[in-house]
């Protein structure tokens, strides 16, 4: 058993069952178990200091073994108060050595004391599901933006805060935008956030979805994801967007468009998706049924406006585990799930990990490019190389046993000629 290492996870001897859930996960990771078996070999990260701000998972719990076999000092913190499976937690610490600050439900106070811990890692490489260390580090511990070779982010959200530094010309350090590969918000978001959403409403609430109307807001990879996965089990789907082609995509996928100012007086199911904040208002909760269920996706838990809800509630109290019930002044009940927060990591166990072996296969192979190419890099959010997204989606296809055709010589020429017509 590894030395145990400086941590803070909530209880040590739920270990072995950690084990158990990260070596079941392992054997659905087979693209990160090729990386991190090469990784071993050659130690490409050898002496970085890594600073991970991740949804303490079994699949990530794969993700920090492969960085730790490359030769990276890890240090890995919660990206959610909701979401870290402390038996992993315990764990990573316990069996593999590896440093964690998460424990589920911890308060706010303790969420961004875990941060500041990886952060006191003065990491040479950060990598993030939100930019909540990369916020840390450029607002009050800026004197460390030169020790950071690059960083990488996990999500939407994280993404739209990192560009808005670039656009601002505040960003400190090159980051890796992950999110955007195409192996990862093709299928993560899509095939991963669909399933796993859909089951952390379910296992919550045991409400049948059959015949029930869904709302979904937004229309993005995720909402895609969660208005397919919905419709799969007999929901009546209906998609609120702001966006004139994702709402036109909606209704010609078959599914219904309006406002939410119509959708809240119908819905019996709600679930935000846009990594915006306010999508259900006050406004929205005044004019729903008695019953409604509300629920989020998205990364933060502003989306639904949560103190306008207990502000409007005579009566609140927990209906069951990860559902609250607020009782209004008109008799109207309420139901929202896990305080606002991701649905899918809070109420269950997050994507399955068949699917996020393309997503974690990104992280790690884009902190191997940024050791080797960071000192040519500006301080910009990039995307994946090409180059790493075209061979992950390869090594995928092989461990999943398909097979693909290749251009011939003819074909290649004829797509890359402007002189032969019809």
């Amino acid at each position: 058993m590894a030395t145990t290492k400086r941590h803070d996870v909530k209880d040590l001897t739920l270990a072995a069952e950690g084990v158990r859930r990260i070596g079941w996960a392992d054997r659905q990771m087979p693209v990160l178990a090729a990386i991190r078996e090469r990784f071993e070999k050659e130690q490409p990260l050898s002496g970085q200091r890594v600073s991970a701000c991740l949804h303490v998972t079994t699949e990530t719990a794969n993700l920090a073994r492969a960085l730790k076999a490359g030769g990276a000092d890890v240090v890995l913190c919660a990206s959610n108060p909701l979401s870290t499976q402390d038996d992993v937690a315990a764990a990573l610490v316990e069996e593999y050595g590896i440093s964690v600050f998460a424990i589920k439900g911890e308060d706010n106070d303790t969420y961004y004391r875990h941060i500041e811990a990886a952060v006191d890692h003065r990491p040479h490489l950060t990598m993030d599901d939100g930019a909540d260390v990369i916020g840390v580090l450029h607002s009050h511990r800026r004197e460390q933006l030169g020790d950071v070779i690059a960083g990488t982010e996990e999500t939407t959200t994280g993404v739209i805060r990192l560009k808005a530094l670039e656009r601002e010309g505040k960003l400190g350090f090159p980051v890796i935008a992950v999110n955007e590969a195409r192996t990862k918000h093709l299928f993560d978001n899509r095939y991963g956030t669909g399933q796993s959403t859909i089951d952390g409403i379910i296992r919550a609430t045991n409400v049948l979805l059959a015949g029930k109307r869904f709302v979904v807001a937004g229309y993005g990879w995720v909402g895609r994801g969660v208005a397919m996965r919905a419709r799969g089990m007999g929901a009546q789907v209906i998609v609120t967007e702001v966006d004139a082609i994702r709402a036109l995509e909606a209704a010609m996928d078959g599914l219904e468009v309006m406002p939410m100012a119509r959708a809240a007086e119908i819905g019996d199911i709600f679930c935000t998706a846009t990594g915006d904040k306010g999508v259900i208002t006050r406004a929205h909760m005044e004019r729903m049924q008695d019953g409604a269920i509300l629920a989020n996706t998205g990364h933060f838990n502003v989306e639904i406006e949560i103190p306008a809800l207990r502000e409007m509630a005579v009566e609140t109290r927990e209906a069951r585990a990860f559902v609250d019930e607020f009782t209004l002044s008109d008799g109207r009940h309420l139901y929202l799930i896990a305080e606002g927060r991701l649905v899918n990591l809070a109420a269950a166990e997050g994507h399955p990990a068949l699917v996020m072996d393309m997503s974690f296969a990104n992280q790690a192979l884009s902190a191997e490019w940024v050791v080797a190419n960071g000192a040519t890099l500006e301080r910009r959010v990039y995307d994946v190389p090409k180059e790493i997204d075209d061979e992950i989606a390869r090594l995928k296809l092989a461990t999943m046993g398909i097979g693909i055709d290749e251009l011939t010589a003819e074909q290649a020429r004829y797509l890359a000629s402007w002189d032969e017509g019809t």
